[in-house]
């Protein structure tokens, strides 16, 4: 598979949680949690076993946006599932532990997936990923054993559900082929359709996505960017970072895996204690300490050359992942506390919404960087300076996102965390 191509295998996911977020949000305040939760991680168990069989790549992608499907489910769910049990004195502790755990997974993942893969090939991820999945449900039924429906009195908005993830497809499918024709009229075909969606919702009694938290909460709507910025500037720096240091420096799998495992493992040692720290201090002081030291970290790599050494690249990932640690708990910490209880699902499922629109365009600005300086080429030798100059490209527009995140961060006012 060539570039493009494999970096879908990363997108086909993101695009589907992306896209299934906000529904799979509002079912869950309407029929449940903890049943939208179950039936995510059942999907993503089965779905991560099809993988293993997957003979084509075509299908290989396709069953990675089955995942994404189930994934979306439980990111939808998980934060509204803590944040309905925990006083909201306790509230960002908890969402610390809880990211700290998902870098936790994070800073096992490269380094066990370099080694799997060396070893036992690229099947073999998935083989875990399935055992994993289907562990966690007999944890769910014995100790999971209430259920969260606070707006269960409401109506699910199928066409509203529909029309925004039709908007949200086009616009972020056609992104990263933007410099093509094709490209262009899905992003602006997209872009119309959300604005349909829009005025729909304001008719709608029951929407799917409730304006109001965007048009009069200040609070909700900067963390949201906020969010979102900080997730486009990021996430794909471990794409990139994973290609760089197998071709250009000719590490094996499991050598560049042990590198870039520095990022998530600070990532998971500092979020706890940010979290702790919004419980005491303003979350958007925090979290804008942690945007700037990640648009610190991300500018060393807009240097990177073909003799960059290793502790140069783990500084900058130590200080990318330091910085995100900071950001992310207080960041969620106060979109979970801007809105009423009734709407714990969504405003779940819009921090799970921004962060994986985020990191799809990540993606989509690193293969729509690719596609214009690179074409559908392997990366081979004589491609290598193309590739390293399309890298620092994609790192100069990353700093500059990240520069307006810390905005972003500033300007979303005081944080009232008494709901």
């Amino acid at each position: 598979m060539n570039a493009l191509s494999l970096s879908w295998v990363a997108t086909a996911y993101l695009l589907t949680s992306a896209v299934f977020l906000v529904p799979f949000g509002k079912m869950a305040d309407i029929y449940g949690r903890k049943k939208v939760y179950s039936l995510g991680i059942l999907v993503y168990g089965i779905s991560s076993l099809a993988i293993i069989f997957a003979p084509f790549s075509w299908m290989l992608i396709v069953l990675r946006a089955i995942q994404g499907i189930g994934g979306s489910m439980i990111f939808s769910t998980s934060v509204a599932i803590l944040t309905s049990v925990y006083p909201v004195n306790e509230r960002g502790k908890v969402l610390g532990w809880n990211i700290g755990a998902v870098y936790l997974g994070l800073s096992s993942g490269p380094f066990l997936g370099g080694i799997l893969t060396q070893q036992l090939g690229w099947r073999s991820i998935f083989v875990v990923s399935a055992v994993f999945s289907f562990s966690i449900i007999p944890f769910i039924f014995l100790k999971l054993k209430q259920e969260w429906a606070d707006a269960k009195d409401e109506k699910f908005d199928f066409k509203g559900s529909l029309v925004y993830m039709a908007g949200l497809f086009l616009v972020m499918y056609g992104f990263p082929m933007l410099n093509t024709l094709t490209g262009f009229c899905l992003v602006v075909s997209g872009t119309i359709v959300l604005a349909g969606f829009f005025i729909l919702e304001n008719h709608v009694t029951y929407p799917v996505l409730d304006l109001s938290h965007f048009k009069r909460n200040k609070t909700f709507i900067f963390s949201n960017i906020a969010a979102f910025i900080n997730y486009s500037a990021t996430f794909a720096v471990t794409f990139l970072l994973s290609l760089y240091l197998q071709y250009i420096k000719g590490f094996s799998p499991q050598t560049a895996g042990l590198i870039m495992v520095t990022q998530p493992i600070t990532m998971a040692i500092f979020s706890p204690l940010a979290g702790r720290l919004s419980d005491k201090i303003e979350p958007r002081v925090v979290a804008s300490i942690g945007m700037t030291l990640t648009t610190i970290g991300l500018i060393p790599f807009i240097f990177l050359g073909f003799h960059t050494s290793v502790s140069f690249i783990t500084i900058a990932l130590m200080l990318i992942g330091t910085g995100f640690g900071l950001f992310s708990s207080p960041n969620t910490n106060a979109i979970m506390s801007s809105v009423e209880r009734k709407y714990y699902g969504i405003a779940s499922a819009s921090v799970g919404t921004m962060r994986m629109t985020g990191q799809s365009i990540s993606m989509g600005i690193a293969m729509l960087i690719f596609a214009v300086n690179m074409g559908k080429v392997k990366i081979t030798p004589e491609f290598y300076p193309l590739f390293l100059d399309s890298t620092r490209i994609a790192f100069i527009i990353f700093t500059l996102l990240c520069l307006v995140g810390i905005f972003a961060s500033l300007v979303r006012g005081k944080i009232i965390t008494s709901r």
